[in-house]
């Protein structure tokens, strides 16, 4: 589907033991948030394809490198969370991941492991015999760590040592082929490497295209330009809605099931303005909306789309709060009402003329909203209405 970015050491290769040995694949990622969105998705979505010919595959969660944090693509040094706190990410990835995986197949389920199995277990010594076979000169070469040089920002010690614990995943699953996003690709070389000196046969590489984000940069949960799989069926049919058009084709390949001979059909006629924008907008929400939420949800989220936006109506479900302040300032108001999760986000918000109080923009973020018996609708954006009274 034109997921897959690169094949290492090649695609001939690939294709000949895909085809006559049955192969550990695994996919790898860091629990260090609940959003799995999008982008994710189609990783797990393609694992199972492999599955379904019979491979073994594998869900790998870096429950210990979550704690050291990969410094790919950020400018400073991640968080490091606790052990309970990427517990609950990882319970909360496996419950949404189950749509895209069939985890209680009676033939060949998926495999769910843990790095913490073994990276917890190396001594002293391990680490060091680790760590010496590579160099500070390769760890330099990433353009994150030479541009905060540049920027004089920290490069803590820790985070050398992340690309060496990835690779390790790799040894101790003894896998044949691992898979990742092509900005892993450092990471998952790694893999290959350590293999190679351990001994073992070393593993395919296959790097997936990544998705753009809503605001057309990578989709980022450190950006907040995503798509999460667990938001509402009528959230994700709204933020598919809000996209640039050119980003259409590339959410019919990457997020659907959708058959390629169709998708090269729509992406022709979209291109040739035969058919209108919206309407291939609307079947990709719906197509999209309809893999995590079913068809049910799906069809109530478009209705729920055409009600609210095309028609400009409001909503007759819409939540009511009920406050005991008779004033309250608007950004309070809106994180008060889970509207934004932040005083920065609010702001943004009224900024960007996303908020209104009975249909009338909100321009000042210290306004002062009155709150009376009688109410007020409170609306973020097109699809968000909550009613607030005394």
């Amino acid at each position: 589907r034109g997921i897959i970015q690169e094949v290492i050491p090649s695609v001939k290769e690939f294709k000949k033991r895909l085809l006559s040995e049955k192969l550990r694949i695994y996919i790898g990622a860091d629990p260090t948030s609940i959003a799995l969105h999008l982008s994710h998705a189609k990783n797990y979505m393609l694992l199972e394809e492999f599955r379904k010919l019979g491979h073994e595959v594998i869900v790998l969660f870096g429950d210990f490198t979550a704690r050291i944090g990969d410094p790919t693509d950020r400018e400073n040094t991640r968080k490091q969370l606790s052990e309970k706190e990427i517990r609950a990410n990882v319970n909360d990835w496996l419950r949404q991941i189950k749509p895209l995986m069939d985890f209680e197949a009676k033939k060949n389920p998926p495999r769910v492991m843990y790095n913490n199995d073994w990276l917890s277990k190396l001594s002293m010594k391990d680490v060091i015999d680790l760590a010496s076979n590579t160099t500070v000169q390769r760890m330099l070469e990433r353009d994150m760590f030479e541009k905060r040089i540049k920027e004089k920002k920290p490069i803590f010690l820790h985070e050398f040592m992340y690309p060496l614990m990835q690779g390790y995943d790799s040894v101790a699953i003894k896998s044949d082929i691992e898979i990742g996003g092509s900005d892993q690709l450092f990471n998952v070389l790694a893999g290959r490497e350590l293999q190679r000196l351990y001994k073992q046969k070393p593993q395919d590489i296959i790097t997936l295209k990544l998705m753009d984000g809503l605001d057309g940069r990578k989709m980022s949960t450190s950006w907040g330009n995503i798509i999460c799989i667990a938001d509402k069926s009528k959230e994700i049919y709204g933020k598919i809605m809000s996209m640039r058009d050119e980003m259409i084709t590339q959410y019919f390949e990457l997020a659907t099931d959708i058959p390629m001979a169709e998708i090269k059909i729509i992406a022709k006629n979209f291109k040739s303005e035969k058919i209108n924008p919206r309407d291939v907008k609307m079947r990709l929400a719906k197509e999209i909306v309809k893999i995590y939420h079913g068809e049910k949800n799906a069809t109530e989220a478009e209705e729920y789309f055409v009600k609210t936006v095309q028609k400009k109506e409001t909503p007759g479900e819409v939540k009511s709060r009920k406050l005991k302040v008779e004033n309250i300032g608007i950004i309070d108001l809106l994180i008060e009402t889970d509207l934004a999760v932040s005083k920065g986000e609010a702001r943004r918000l009224i900024q960007q003329n996303g908020i209104k109080i009975d249909g009338k923009i909100i321009k000042d973020s210290n306004q002062e909203i009155g709150i009376t018996k009688k109410g007020l609708l409170l609306q973020r954006g097109k699809r968000r209405f909550i009613k607030i009274a005394l």
